[in-house]
């Protein structure tokens, strides 16, 4: 008698004529003692034995395929901190961040995207940045809720300032008034007694902490005390960081050090329960790495051999890109370019603590110009434009073998924008970090556009904009008529009404797994919405909420967005 035997299923083919069986199914000759038997157990479940032509278990049509919970489809909000409503000039971590989750809830979003936390550089003219900070694993504490401060017990509520009501982040004038209160209220922290103090002392001997906040704090002791442009000024001593000048310094600073220790470890714990919050509503946190640090940073004075430095410690090469879309002469950044021979016979040591540090304040994030793992635009130091510049081998796979050997897994989305080489795209797909699609750069060229959501990859998060961009309404106003054109005929509309709401739905259409949405599209704000003009150093990084809108009054808006949510498949578990 003939038998078919099924081997284990593999995908159907995409056409199955009827004279041709599937490649699942051979036909061999057996004996009836050796009929095959079908393997259908489930998850859990005994493997039930049945031969061919059998009846099938009475459960046997309700054994669906079952969906892996990390495929699921989801979609989230872009919006930094420091974009908050606030008292005090800037957004904080206070009630307003937990008041915005709770909205996030509301509208069915499972994400909060953020920009890097980290303290942006006050010398440089970096204009409030977080992508030009001065170290790479502190937070900032111009973040910390005065509020939250004085239920703590820190600061009393006789001492708070007068509100500050500006439009913008003012960065140096948030800093005049808030630095001051930090300070104070870290100094009663760290000779205080009781349990906060014990938090402390638990913080500060973390090894995961320690590894990096030391070197932290003794580069901002150095930095308040010579107050030159550049740690490359400062003497032989503690430029080359020798240990009896290390002990002069605490000697001498043994109070601001404690301090700023203090400051980080009230960062941490505002942070932390704003995140604890968030998942308590199931929003999970997406933060935002820079792929380079700045060069007057605790980050490179502590580890020169890690960078490539001259012997005198200044840059021998610099970061930028080539010209592009935003910049016919390139964007020249100005950090130092990491010595990647020296960082692999070290095992990459130093990016697996970045990375754990990351992992300890997101539950995922993205690295910005991920494309540099790959291959790297070097400028010489002395270059005034980055058009000067060349490409460079980077580390590739080997980094994250050694990142993922010692800190496990990680959830890394790519940034994989601009020119982006086949061996980029191989590096991501190697350790299965989703890339990205903007939807304001699909319409400017043709079919296969891969920002076009019918090239799309369901390991993928969509983006009507990036912080980068304008805003949808004020990228659309500044559009050619002929890519307008374009646009609404993909849309299928006639007219351009509501353009904001029209990319909102787009992307939420697409097939990638995660779309994320500028709160200001949401809003359907013009360009004095946006939040960075790539190339330019001065005015960015300052948009915030407008004072006319609350979460509460945004009624409208919650019920348009959770029933495009719910129509696309992705309502947060917690509101389905």
């Amino acid at each position: 008698m003939f038998l078919l035997t099924l081997s284990p299923p593999s995908p159907p083919p995409t056409r199955l004529h009827h004279r041709h069986l599937s490649p699942a199914i051979s036909v061999r000759r057996r004996r009836i003692s050796d009929a095959p038997r079908f393997k259908n157990g489930g998850e859990g479940k005994d493997v039930i034995g049945v031969r061919v032509g059998e009846d099938l278990p009475a459960d046997y049509a309700d054994r669906l395929p079952r969906t892996d919970p990390r495929d699921r489809r989801r979609a989230g909000i872009l919006l930094h901190p420091t974009s908050l409503r606030g008292r005090y000039g800037i957004g904080d971590l206070g009630e307003e961040a937990l008041r915005f989750v709770d909205w996030l809830s509301e509208t069915g979003c499972s994400v909060w995207q953020v920009l890097p936390l980290v303290p942006p550089g006050r010398k440089g003219g970096e204009d409030g940045s977080p992508y030009a900070g001065q170290d790479a694993n502190c937070g900032n504490t111009l973040l910390i809720s005065l509020e939250e401060l004085v239920k703590d017990g820190l600061l009393t509520k006789d001492e708070l300032p007068e509100p500050i009501n500006s439009d913008r982040v003012k960065y140096a004038a948030v800093a005049e008034v808030k630095d001051p209160l930090v300070a104070k209220a870290a100094e009663r922290l760290a000779t205080s007694e009781g349990e906060l103090r014990n938090q402390l002392e638990d913080f500060r001997r973390d090894p995961m902490i320690l590894s990096w906040l030391e070197d932290a704090a003794y580069f901002a002791a150095i930095d308040s005390l010579l107050d030159t442009s550049s740690w490359f000024y400062w003497p032989g001593p503690l430029k080359n960081r020798h240990l009896s000048a290390l002990e002069q310094v605490y000697q001498i600073k043994e109070g601001f050090i404690n301090t700023f220790i203090a400051e980080q470890f009230l960062f941490q714990r505002q942070w932390q329960k704003v995140r604890d919050y968030a998942k308590m509503k199931g929003v999970t946190i997406m933060g935002d790495m820079p792929i380079y640090v700045g060069y007057h940073s605790a980050d490179v004075w502590a580890n020169k051999r890690q960078f490539l430095l001259s012997r005198s410690g200044f840059p021998r090469l610099v970061s930028g890109v080539p010209p592009d879309a935003f910049s016919d002469t390139g964007q020249l950044w100005g950090s130092p370019i990491y010595d990647w021979i020296a960082m692999e016979k070290d095992r990459f040591s130093w990016w697996t603590r970045r990375l754990q540090r990351a992992q300890s304040l997101y539950d995922e994030f993205r690295i910005d110009h991920f494309r540099a793992f790959a291959g790297y635009w070097a400028v010489p130091s002395e270059a005034k434009f980055a058009m000067v510049g060349r490409w460079k081998a980077g580390p590739g796979k080997s980094l994250f073998d050694a990142i993922f050997k010692t800190a496990g897994n990680i959830n890394i989305i790519a940034e994989d924008l601009g020119v982006i080489t086949d061996d980029v795209v191989q590096l991501r797909k190697s350790i299965r970090a989703p890339g990205m699609a903007v939807l304001q750069f699909a319409f400017g060229s043709d079919a296969e556009n891969p920002h076009l959501p019918h090239n799309h990859e369901k390991n993928q998060v969509v983006y009507t904009g990036t912080h980068d961009n304008d805003t949808v309404k004020g990228w659309w106003d500044t559009l050619p008529q002929e890519e307008k054109t374009t646009v609404l005929n993909y849309l299928s509309k006639s007219e351009e009404n509501d353009i904001p709401w029209e990319l909102i739905r787009l992307a939420l259409s697409s097939v990638a797994k995660t779309t994320i949405i500028p709160l200001q599209d949401v809003l359907g704000l013009g360009s004095s919405g946006r939040m960075n003009i790539p190339g330019t150093q001065f005015g960015n990084w300052s948009w915030r909420i407008p004072a006319s809108v609350s979460f509460e009054s945004l009624e409208t808006a919650t019920d348009r967005l959770r029933d495009m949510l719910a129509m696309f498949g992705r309502l947060s578990t917690d509101q389905e």
